[in-house]
């Protein structure tokens, strides 16, 4: 170019760069974190991860942000992760803020013209949450705010706060510096930074939890009482306890997945739930998640008289019932929701005064019972969906133990 070819390059340059700049296609390292942080989800998280993981993370970077969400991304040292991380272990740091329902809320629900079920698909939550509502238990905020504005009044004329404050838990800690790996990771990656101060910080170590599950005798104990429940509910328990299968991944079975010639179940999907986005189909947690379970023959045999209690009340729906081909529907069709599930399973287990152990609990009780019964851990980890071995080995140490120890007996 001539010297007059080369200014002129260098201008129309200069103004397409100020114009990356001003429309957030150019960053810096002087961005501040709060822009950045922004970028990364609208950018990164939001096409590469999942919805509900993408949820949790906006979550996490409220208090992120306002620790050090107006710094330069490039001035974020080790140190101001460390006072962060510190300082989340304080008491009090931790405000979880839900809502008790007041006297006026139930005389609100009293005036409703359609059914409580109807209303509660009205206000995009379980039909087991407004009933936990109803009965004056504590709900989410969001959950507050939903019925409210389905009732059409003030959340502060229907529910009074309830704020409880405890410390951040170290794992609660651990999962704000994943975070914030990742974020500065893919700062790095983008040519944005050189280094990631949190290679420099470690996150307070988490004590191993071992796993809460049932031992045979309760697990007899609960098939028993299990009998006098709804068949609805005897199916979704024993496909629990007999596959070690996720609650979403039971949420999102359809008859379709069962093949009852060969005695298998194909794993194929989740369903979960968002408040932003109400129940929603998801891929499983993880490729190995994907898999074919061989099921017992009795379990298949309640799964046969589920399907025709399900057929019965399809016809009683009418055009109401939304054909989805899930197994586990709520009254219309529709997916059911998986905290229903856990409430559901909650309820039985104070009723009938068994260990107070979770729904999830249920998948343990299988894998431990499974590898204590002399089934090789390579298998018990292929049908739990784990993505390797060591995955399981860690999680059912105990198991383990107790299995060496009955083969030690047995030679």
């Amino acid at each position: 170019m001539t010297e007059k070819q080369a200014e002129k390059e260098a201008k129309r340059q200069a103004v397409l760069f100020e114009e990356k700049c001003k429309t957030g296609q150019f960053l810096s390292s002087s961005i501040k974190f709060i822009d950045f942080s922004n970028h990364w989800i609208t950018e990164y998280a939001q096409k590469q991860l999942k919805a509900k993981t993408v949820s949790r993370y906006k979550d996490l970077l409220k208090r992120i942000n306002h620790a050090f969400g107006h710094m330069k991304l490039d001035k974020i040292q080790p140190i101001h992760l460390m006072r962060f991380y510190n300082n989340s272990a304080e008491e009090g740091i931790r405000a979880n803020i839900s809502y008790i329902p007041i006297p006026q809320f139930i005389k609100a629900i009293d005036t409703i013209s359609i059914t409580k079920t109807a209303f509660a698909q009205k206000s995009g939550i379980s039909y087991t949450t407004l009933r936990q509502a109803c009965l004056g238990k504590k709900v989410a905020a969001g959950t507050a705010c939903q019925l409210s504005k389905a009732l059409q009044q003030n959340m502060h004329k229907l529910f009074q706060e309830d704020s409880e404050k405890t410390t951040l838990s170290p794992k609660t800690i651990q999962h704000y510096h994943r975070l914030l790996s990742s974020l500065f990771q893919t700062a790095v990656q983008w040519q944005i930074l050189l280094s990631t101060p949190c290679e420099r910080v470690k996150p307070p170590k988490v004590k191993p939890k071992e796993s809460r599950y049932l031992n045979d005798t309760e697990v007899f104990q609960l098939l028993d009482y299990l009998n006098d429940e709804d068949i609805q509910h005897q199916a979704i328990i024993i496909l629990l306890l007999y596959t070690g299968m996720r609650r979403g991944e039971l949420c999102g079975l359809k008859w379709s997945d069962i093949d009852f010639d060969t005695q298998t179940i194909s794993i194929q999907r989740t369903v979960l739930y968002l408040p932003e986005k109400g129940l929603f189909e998801d891929s499983t947690k993880t490729s190995h998640s994907k898999r074919i379970l061989k099921v017992s023959n009795n379990a298949l045999q309640l799964l046969t008289k589920y399907k025709i209690a399900q057929n019965q009340e399809r016809l009683k729906s009418g055009d109401q019932w939304n054909h989805s081909n899930y197994v586990f529907t709520q009254w219309n069709g529709k997916p059911i929701h998986p905290d229903s599930v856990t409430a559901w399973f909650k309820n039985f287990i104070k009723r009938h005064s068994l260990p107070n152990v979770s729904i999830h609990s249920l998948r343990h009780t299988n894998a431990s019972l499974l590898i204590t019964n002399g089934i090789n851990i390579t298998t018990v980890s292929k049908r739990l969906g784990h993505s390797n071995i060591a995955i399981t080995a860690s999680i059912y140490a105990h198991a383990i133990q107790s299995a060496e120890e009955a083969a030690a007996d047995t030679l």
